[in-house]
């Protein structure tokens, strides 16, 4: 049983009315802590200028490690921040660095270019989550809204009290681009009527929606023959795979003919005509090789005498998923698939290399053990960051006959993405290596947490520890 205390009467105590006022006041204290954390956002990217940057240098792409740099996270007329003070308010909110600038994006381009909107949020007329919606529409609209544009959005949504749907706000966004003149050098838009043409054609894998039966949805938006011909081929591969025997319904039938598209139908024209980048490779079948989609799949085994047996569910490194072994077997049942079987990897031995170089063995131990970037909160994959030492490689101790420091081996290597990896090498953040997986994080202020294989825990929270020099 759950307890809540509203002043000294425990809930059981509460008749429903006053559990209603309860909940109404609950509610009211969430939206103002929201409006709150905006305005919170927004005060600590003041503090955080590109001025604020100790190492004054230009961020180039081209850089493998580039130094900290001003970025803008807002529309036009918002005030840039230096790159990595990000991190921090991430961290103490317990988000990831991609959320938490998120966050002070939607707080800067409301205070200075949403400002009635940004009002209504602090007076607690609109919840910040709707002000947030439209924050967002407003930053990522193609082409980009002036700061006029943005106002003259903010007066249609303010009027309203941000109660915008999202196809409304899609609506008023593409008519204040017409409106402001703002499609003029967009090679789309009909010089007839002024109108933009905005090609709503997409095909879209929502791999973060990812349903507990290993399923995963996949939205398009075609040309009307392109859907007919579609709708067409899934009836074709529907009935065909109920004819050899599928007791699935209909709808079940139709998605596993639209895998087998996938897999099998190359365009066959567009290869016989030389299309650009078409390699001519063809498999056995004559049909041109389909690009390689590469899965993860992890599961415990053990051997009985006779076989191997497998557990009934394992773990997919894509989208850090549970996998059912029949799953997996009934992918590995087509004729077009390649399966490779690696050997097991012991995570806990420690292995070494000589150089700089991380071989390859070393690298899949690593990756297979901390599983995503080991940077509190972040979940990008480990097979896409960076390895990095933790106790940096010293290049010249060996020539100047000093012990290495930052050794290639297991226990002083961990994933870290490339923002991350940035983010260690040329700021105050510092991490540890605990015991094996395990890292201890110390960020600027003196927040400390701790990241492991089950996620990050504060370790404390305290703000009482002096910033470093510089830093506000």
């Amino acid at each position: 049983m759950i307890e809540l205390l509203a002043g000294p009467k425990a809930e059981d105590d509460l008749s429903a009315a006053a559990l209603l006022a309860l909940a109404r006041d609950r509610k009211a204290a969430e939206d103002r802590a929201a409006a709150d954390l905006l305005e919170v956002a927004a005060r600590w990217a003041d503090l955080h200028p590109p001025e604020s940057i100790h190492s004054a240098a230009v961020f180039s792409d081209g850089g493998r490690y580039g130094l900290e740099h001003e970025e803008s996270i807002a529309g036009e007329g918002c005030p840039a921040v230096a790159e990595f003070c990000v991190a921090e308010l991430g961290t103490v909110l317990g988000i990831s660095s991609t959320s938490a600038k998120r966050l002070i994006g939607h707080a800067l381009e409301l205070r200075h270019r949403l400002p009635r909107l940004w009002a209504q949020v602090q007076a607690g007329q609109v919840p910040a989550w709707r002000a947030r919606t439209v924050a967002e529409a407003t930053i990522h609209a193609t082409p980009s809204l002036t700061i006029e544009a943005a106002r003259w959005v903010d007066t249609q949504v303010g009027a309203v009290a941000g109660r915008v749907g999202p196809a409304q706000l899609d609506r008023l966004v593409a008519e204040t681009i017409k409106r402001h003149h703002l499609d003029t050098h967009d090679p789309t838009s009909d010089p007839e009527d002024g109108w933009q043409h905005v090609d709503p054609r997409h095909a879209t894998l929502h791999s973060d929606d990812v349903h507990y039966a290993g399923t995963m949805r996949f939205e398009a938006e075609l040309d009307i023959a392109d859907a007919l011909d579609l709708d067409r081929a899934l009836a074709h591969g529907a009935e065909t795979l109920k004819a050899i025997g599928s007791a699935a319904p209909l709808d079940a039938r139709r998605s596993a003919a639209l895998g087998d598209l996938a897999r099998t139908q190359t365009a066959f024209d567009l290869h016989a005509q030389g299309a650009p980048g078409a390699s001519g490779t063809r498999d056995r079948d004559g049909l041109p090789v389909a690009r390689e989609v590469v899965l993860h799949a992890h599961f415990d085994a053990s051997f009985d005498g006779l076989d191997t047996v497998f557990g009934p569910t394992g773990r997919m490194e894509e989208g850090q998923r549970l996998v059912l072994l029949d799953q997996v077997q009934d992918w590995c049942g087509y004729s077009r698939t390649k399966v490779t079987v690696k050997p097991v990897i012991d995570l806990t031995a420690e292995l070494t290399a000589p150089g700089y170089d991380i071989p390859d063995r070393i690298r899949e131990q690593v990756i297979l053990r901390d599983r995503t970037c080991v940077f509190p909160w972040c979940t990008r994959p480990a097979r896409a960051c960076d390895i990095d030492h933790v106790v940096p490689f010293d290049h010249d101790a060996h020539t100047e006959g000093r012990p290495q420091p930052g050794p290639t081996m297991s226990s002083n290597l961990a994933p870290e993405c490339r923002w991350h990896h940035r983010l260690k090498t040329h700021s105050a953040w510092r991490y540890d290596v605990t015991g094996p997986g395990v890292y201890e994080w110390t960020s600027p202020h003196g927040h400390r947490y701790r990241r492991d294989h089950t996620g990050t825990t504060r370790i404390n929270g305290s703000a009482d520890d002096p910033a470093p020099p510089g830093r506000p």
